[in-house]
Order: structure tokens, then sequence, then C-alpha cells
């Protein structure tokens, strides 16, 4: 009798035990209370040496700077897609992919072809006596006719239309000029605009513009701009031949002459196209009890590649740009994958995407926000980290690197930046700067980056940025000069306010529209 006593006791002990046990895989906690006390445990499996780890690979010589559509990008594609898959997030990407973890896309790669302009018997070649911005309406050879206008407010009272348009361009004038003038041909109906710079800027600018102008474009497949004016710098001896005058003539009487243009003007500025395939990488966490709502983070994990032109380094690295980005992402992803495995997994889903081609104009998040894996109207906010463990100018004159960038937090939810100053304040106590939020910012980084797919889709978004440095877009963008404490730190932030839109009870709200 008492050692069937002493079992039950011992069953109901180990029952009890069992029942104590906290959460599971199988059994996940959605208690908000449990959730936010579980938080710090995950935040502190991101670490600096874990980030240098990662970074020190996808921004080494190796991976070529990860240039859109080229080899560094599909090997860091690969890279980000394994640790995504080993650390036991899922692929979400179910339609007609090889590769859940790819969401896969063609781009159009375009590169200029021939081009001249002809003048009557003379020929002055593209790239040597005159060179092109952007798109083209002259795809193939086409006669124009020209007129002269030595201001844009003269365009309201010039016949513009379908016509080339040519002005002096001084440079003092090559900011605000160029602003308005563009803006104001395209209302006109002009054709094309021809910048007729002096000799010696045009061989400033023709140096400075040269590789740029060599490499090909991207853009999503099927966009056609040729509908927009041609924009054409010039010498002044084809500025001068167009206008039926000499180039001591035009620049000595560039505001008070009234020229005859030549009558036979014919245009030719080809382009070629092509398809470039390339991968936005997507790693998923699916929450619980609310798993139909989505929060997204993102970094961008492609650079600008390698010049070849340059002396010396050639391979522009990308590490804070936005290498350190995506590390980040990396690490938050693997922090989420933990906790779910604990039983304290989200009870939001949680898309981690490093995405592609921003360089190129952010085509890597435009294409998901147009071909979205999750409902957009499900999708409950974007955290976006583009830049982080650099000091930028500021801040280098105090030493100062405890401190980020917040953008955007406040434009479309009050809510998130409620979160994002709660969330640093109790965690992180980072130096919030909002300098760049300011919506008369000139430098406008909030249209800038990934987020700007989401936010203008009505998505609240937060971005993190550490500002420009003088290694910006230069070869001297490298893995050694990242600060990753700093980074850490920021990517902890970025942790806690991706967790508590992820577990809090109600969906953050849309309640502003500021700019």
């Amino acid at each position: 009798m008492k050692r069937h006593n002493l079992y039950a006791a011992l069953l109901l002990a180990a029952f009890g035990y069992g029942c104590a046990q906290g959460p599971s895989a199988s059994k996940p906690t959605t208690d908000v209370a449990k959730l936010s006390e579980a938080a710090p445990k995950y935040a502190e499996t991101i670490t600096a040496a874990d980030l240098s780890k990662h970074l020190h690979i996808i921004a080494s010589d190796e991976y070529e700077g990860r240039n859109t559509g080229e080899k560094g990008q599909k090997m860091a594609a690969e890279y980000i897609a394994r640790e995504f898959r080993e650390d036991g997030l899922t692929g979400p990407v179910k339609a007609n992919s090889a590769n859940p973890y790819y969401q896969t896309f063609d781009l159009q790669k375009s590169a200029w072809g021939e081009g001249h302009i002809s003048i009557g018997t003379e020929k002055y070649l593209m790239m040597q006596d005159f060179f092109p911005f952007g798109s083209s309406p002259f795809t193939t050879e086409q006669s124009v006719e020209a007129v002269y206008v030595a201001d844009a407010a003269q365009l309201a009272g010039k016949d513009a239309n379908g016509k080339l348009v040519v002005t002096m361009l001084t440079p003092a004038e090559m900011q605000t000029k160029m602003r308005g003038f563009g803006a104001a041909a395209e209302q006109a109906g002009a054709k094309g605009v021809v910048y007729v710079l002096g000799a010696e800027e045009y061989r400033g600018m023709a140096e400075r513009f040269s590789h740029r102008l060599s490499q090909p474009s991207l853009s999503q497949m099927g966009s056609n701009n040729s509908s927009r004016p041609a924009t054409i710098f010039a010498t002044p001896t084809v500025g001068a031949a167009i206008l039926g005058t000499t180039p001591e003539q035009l620049q000595r009487n560039a505001s008070t002459i009234a020229f005859k243009p030549a009558s036979d003007i014919r245009i030719l500025m080809s382009r070629t196209s092509e398809p470039l395939p390339t991968e936005n990488v997507l790693g998923f966490v699916e929450g619980t009890d609310k798993k139909d709502e989505v929060v997204i983070v993102t970094a961008h994990y492609d650079h600008v590649g390698v010049d070849e032109s340059l002396e010396g380094d050639k391979i522009y690295n990308g590490a804070n740009d936005d290498g350190s980005g995506t590390v980040a992402v990396i690490e938050l992803a693997e922090a989420f994958a933990q906790a779910k495995k604990d039983g304290y997994g989200p009870r939001r889903s949680v898309l981690f995407m490093t995405v592609t081609a921003e360089e190129k104009g952010l085509l890597g998040s435009e294409y998901y926000s147009e071909n979205p894996i999750f409902p957009l109207e499900n999708t409950v906010a974007n955290v976006n980290i583009d830049m982080i463990g650099r000091m930028d100018y500021e801040h280098e004159k105090t030493n100062d690197s405890n401190y980020i960038y917040v953008i955007g937090a406040d434009k479309l939810s009050s809510e998130l930046h409620q979160i994002n100053e709660e969330m640093n304040q109790k965690y992180v106590n980072l130096k919030l700067d909002y300098t760049f939020n300011d919506e008369n910012d000139p430098n406008r980084f909030y249209y800038r980056s990934d987020h700007y797919n989401f936010a203008k889709n009505g998505i609240p978004i937060v971005f993190y940025f550490n500002g420009v440095h003088d290694d910006y877009h230069q070869p001297g963008d490298e893995a050694d000069k990242i600060i990753y404490e700093s980074a850490e730190k920021v990517s902890r932030l970025a942790f806690h306010v991706t967790w508590e839109l992820a577990n809090r009870e109600n969906r953050i709200v849309v309640d502003s529209n500021k700019k």
C-alpha cells in the first residue's frame, strides 16, 4: 500500500513538474508579459563578434562588391540563404521558385550604344563631343528642330514642343538651373535638352562621369522612359553648331543674342537592352495566434561592384553600405528563429528580407512591393537597416559613435515612433538623432532607401542610418572600419522594436500623414 502511494505521488510530482515547464516549440506562449520578459535573452545573441564574422565574409574582396546580377551578388545571396536555412527559418517563396528563399526576377539591363549629332556634313560623337544622361527618345536617328533659351522662364514664351531646347550652363548653375530647367522643358513637351558647358567644365564633367556612363543601367522589365526629354551635355563647339554660330559668339552673347539654329540637325542615341536575373533573399518565421499579420525587416545586400579604371584598390566592398545592415538582418533572423524553437516565437509572422538592386534605384524592394509574397494589407510595419556602425562627419568631430539617425518612424504611425523611443530607453540607450527626419532636410534620405517602397503603400516604417562619411561609395568602405559595438547596439534596438511590433496585442495604427 505504501509503495503504491509513493508511486502515485511520484507520478503526480512528475506531472506537476512537466506542467510547470516553460513554453516549447510544440506549445509556444502567446502571453505578452512572458514574451516581453524573454526578449533580452534573445537580443543578447546579437553580438559584435557575430556581426563582424558575417561582414568580413560578405564584404571581402572575394565577393567583388556584390554588384547586382553579377558573381559577388549571387555569392552573397547564397550565403544569406544558407544562414537562414541553417538557423531554422523557412523559405516562403513557393510559386515558380527552385529555391524557396529566393524571390527571383529579371531586371532590364541597358547600355549606351552608337550615338552622334549630325549637323549638315559634320558629325559629333557621343561620349566624345557630348554625353547623355537618363533615357533617350532618339534610339533611331531622327531629325529635330532646335530652340535656344537663356533660362527656364523663357520656355513659356517659346514653342518647344517636340524640339531640342539648348541653353548655356555655367559652373554656378550646375545644381540650381538644372533642377527646374529639366522639369520645365518636359512640361513644354521638349524632346531633349542640351546643356552647353565651357570647354574646361565639359572636360572635367566628362572625366568625372565617363566610368558611370560606360556602365549599364538597370530598371524594371518593361519600363520605358523614352517619352521623357533627353538630357545632353555638350561642348561649346557642338552647342554653337546647333545654334548656327561660333563658340566665341555663343559664350559672349548667350543672354542677349537671338540665334538662328541649324536646319538639318539629326540625333542618334541608341541603347541596347537585355534581361538580368537577380533575387531578393527571404527567410520567414511564422507567427502563432496572429500569424496572418507580418512584420518585415529589410536591408539591401547589393553594392556597386568593381571599377577596373581605378589604380590600386578597385573593389567597392560596401561593408557599411549595406553589408552592415545585411548582417544585422541575419543576426535578428537567427535570434527570432531561436526564440521560436524555445517556445517564444512571435505572435505575428516576421519576414527577414535582404533585397537586391537598391543601388540601382530601390529596384529589389520595389519588385517585392509590386509582387508581395504576403499581402501588403497584412503587413504591419517595415524595419529597415541601411548603414550602421560608422560615424558620419558630424559625429566624428566628437568621436561619438553612440548614436543612430532615426528616419520615418513618425511619418505614418505615432505608435511606431513611441515604440522606438521606449525600446531604446528601456534596453539600448543610444542617442536617437532626428536630423534627417526633417521634411525640409535637403538630403531626402526618407526617399532614398528600401523602406520607401513600403511607406508609399501606407505601411509604417522605421529606418536606421549612421550618416555619410568619406568612404561612402568608395573602395575604402571596408569591414575593418566598422565599429561593431555600435552596430551591435543598433541591431539590438532593431530587434526590440521588431519584437514589440510582432508581439503586442494590437497592430500599430496608421494615424499620421507627415512628409
